[in-house]
């Protein structure tokens, strides 16, 4: 659940930045929270074994690093915002845990078994 809510906002942040040029605070905070999201989903596709996805989720975490940024021009910001946006938005319905079964406990009755 937490990995969808951070999901979203990386996706909100990124619409942000596409119809406003990241200016001072909000550029950081673009670089902060899609950074932090493509983390917590590069973990998740570690859990999963998707090594693509990772290796693309550690990508976009490379790109928008704000530790050491890196500077772009107006156009491949818009290119690379709307390729992590289409990545983060892919990753909803693509990188969805399993559900485990519960395991039945051998203590339980079981509707219609019989006792020994």
């Amino acid at each position: 659940m937490l990995t969808k809510i951070l999901k979203w906002v990386a996706i909100a942040v990124l619409i942000g930045g596409l119809f406003w040029r990241p200016l001072g605070g909000y550029g950081i905070l673009l670089q902060f929270v899609v950074s932090a999201a493509a983390f917590v989903v590069l973990v998740q596709a570690a859990g999963m074994r998707q090594y693509v996805w990772m290796s693309l989720f550690l990508l976009v975490a490379g790109l928008f690093n704000p530790i050491l940024p890196i500077g772009f021009s107006k156009y491949v910001f818009v290119v690379v915002s709307t390729l992590t946006l289409l990545l983060f938005f892919f990753s909803l319905e693509l990188l969805q845990p399993q559900r485990r079964l519960s395991i039945a406990s051998i203590t339980d009755r079981m509707p219609g078994s019989e006792s020994l």
